[in-house]
């Protein structure tokens, strides 16, 4: 062979600087099953494990107010092409500060809230890790608990941020296809004083299981015991109960004992705003002066990360939340959405249940917002993918939005079949 050449046809013996021997490994589990749904060349392949909203026609689309408020802020000749601040548009920031703990919030009164718009959910988690890294011996000073099962690019967004030791904690039994909160619990009392606990507010990814308030009643308590940290997500807010204040209802009950805490948030999925992602960093603190510190810290952050985050999306949303004839109108397309996600688990359960699929399908309603653990193991999933072309997360969660009146009865028969069928 020509050496010159390499058998893939990369030209030159040398290996390229960019070449890396575990980039095939180090690829998402999502990445993954998009390559091979791609290649599947079957035309009733069915894909549930994207993150996005999907409608009954099987694609994501964009919600009918956002798409005429877009027409009618482009038209809006007052309205001029800006930078924001590092920091995002103030508008914005104040009504998503004011929508998620109360415009009655104590700690909006005392101002000691900093909200930062970033561009999109994963770089609120990214903002929030580098200002831990800033606090490390001040504010925390043990490692960062992630859920198990959890959002797989969490401990990389850590790991960049320089936080190196992530550690788990029980979250979804597979056996009770449910939370497990004695477990859970157990491995909380066991994390090192001031360790940081990450924990989903509601939207669970990719389970779908949320804490109930009494559980939260009961974690709180410990964290404050404990001395932990608290860093809340809420990557798809309002898809859970189809309301912004009710899906954040955590978020308000820790700020309410009196908890220092960050939580990472995304309008871009409850808004449609796919393409313009819509971040939003809250951070509580106990005093004024600590604000203004991390309002410091935050915007010099952000100067070398992303400098200042688009305000097309976050223009959407402020016109939304200050404008109450809009924000009816949007709460019932949203409320829509959350319906019929859960019609889909209600009737996908009665399939399973007239099929004679083994097990008890329960927990399926039980569970809220997009994501769905149906508690498959792995071979069964595999199953699906392999003999049915039906693509799942390799943890047997799926997008509930993508299953629709086409596809149903496919799934649920390739469900029961991947229980009866495989081994």
């Amino acid at each position: 062979m020509n050496k010159g050449v390499k058998q893939d046809g990369d030209p030159g013996g040398h290996p390229s600087v960019f070449t890396n021997a575990h980039s095939a490994a180090a690829a998402s589990p999502e990445t993954k099953l998009l390559s091979a749904f791609k290649k599947d060349t079957r035309a009733g392949k069915v894909y549930l494990a994207g993150t996005e909203y999907y409608g009954e026609e099987g694609k994501t689309f964009e919600l009918h107010l956002v798409g005429k408020i877009k027409q009618q802020l482009s038209a809006d000749p007052t309205l001029r092409p800006e930078y924001p601040s590092s920091l995002g548009l103030t508008d914005f920031t104040r009504r998503a500060t004011e929508v998620t703990l109360g415009r009655s919030s104590q700690e909006i009164a005392d101002n000691r809230v900093l909200g930062v718009q970033t561009p999109g959910f994963t770089a609120a988690v990214r903002l929030g890790a580098e200002l831990l890294r800033h606090w490390y011996d001040v504010t925390w000073c043990g490692p960062v608990y992630l859920s198990s099962p959890c959002d797989n690019s969490l401990a990389g967004i850590f790991q960049a941020a320089g936080i190196q030791d992530i550690r788990e904690y029980y979250y979804w039994d597979d056996k009770q296809r449910g939370i497990c909160l004695e477990k859970l619990l157990e491995d909380l009392e066991r994390a090192p004083e001031q360790s940081v606990v990450v924990l989903s507010a509601s939207a669970h990814y990719p389970t779908g299981a949320d804490l109930s308030q009494n559980q939260w009643a009961v974690i709180t308590q410990l964290i404050m015991r404990r001395r932990l940290f608290p860093f809340l997500l809420l990557p798809a807010q309002a898809l859970c109960y189809g309301d912004l204040k009710r899906d954040a209802w955590p978020v308000q009950h820790c700020a309410s004992q009196g908890m220092e805490l960050l939580c990472a948030q995304s309008f871009s999925h409850c808004f449609s705003l796919y393409g313009e992602a819509v971040g939003h960093l809250l951070c509580i603190f106990k005093e004024h002066s600590l604000m203004l510190s991390a309002r410091s810290q935050a915007n010099k952050i952000v100067r070398s990360l992303w400098a200042q985050p688009s305000v097309g999306g976050a223009h959407v949303v402020a016109t939304v939340l200050s404008n109450p004839a809009h924000l009816v109108e949007w709460q019932g397309e949203v409320k829509h959405i959350v319906e019929r996600c859960m019609l889909i688990r209600h009737i996908l359960r009665e399939k399973l249940r007239l099929l004679g699929t083994p097990g008890c399908w329960d927990h399926l309603t039980q569970q809220g917002g997009l994501y769905c653990c149906t508690g498959l193991n792995d071979q069964q999933v595999e199953f699906l993918s392999k003999r049915r072309h039906v693509y799942l997360l390799p943890s047997g969660c799926l997008n509930v939005s993508a299953i629709n009146g086409r596809n149903l009865d496919y799934i649920a028969e390739s469900i029961h079949l991947a229980l009866t069928a495989s081994p």
